[in-house]
């Protein structure tokens, strides 16, 4: 089982606008330090050794947290369940967090 870190996203506004995944060419820059706060999970730790070990974007490359992230990660094609080899409590724990930041940053409740 791969072992995810799962950190807080940091972000400097919020936004309803609609939603892409990032790509790692989407970022002004290459130093993962700086795109790795965007992501919620790393299967090699924070920062990440590589763009492909980030999992759950739910910031924009704007700098913005994004509603429609939040409840992409949350659940469906792209969500948190989808990543592979997640123990359960790292799962239960980043469903948590999403549903956390959704209630403070959109007064949402995804978690229904």
């Amino acid at each position: 089982m791969t072992e995810y870190e799962l950190h807080e996203p940091e972000y400097s506004g919020t936004t309803a606008e609609g939603w892409d995944a990032p790509q790692a060419e989407d970022f002004d820059t290459d130093d993962l330090s700086e795109i790795d706060d965007r992501f919620l999970l790393s299967s090699s730790g924070f920062p990440p050794d590589d763009f492909t070990d980030l999992k759950l974007p739910v910031v924009g490359p704007d700098g913005n947290l994004n509603e429609n992230a939040l409840q992409a990660a949350h659940g469906g094609a792209h969500s948190v369940e989808a990543v592979d080899d997640l123990d359960d409590d790292t799962e239960g724990n980043v469903k948590d967090l999403l549903e956390e930041l959704s209630r403070e940053e959109f007064d949402a409740d995804i978690g229904g």
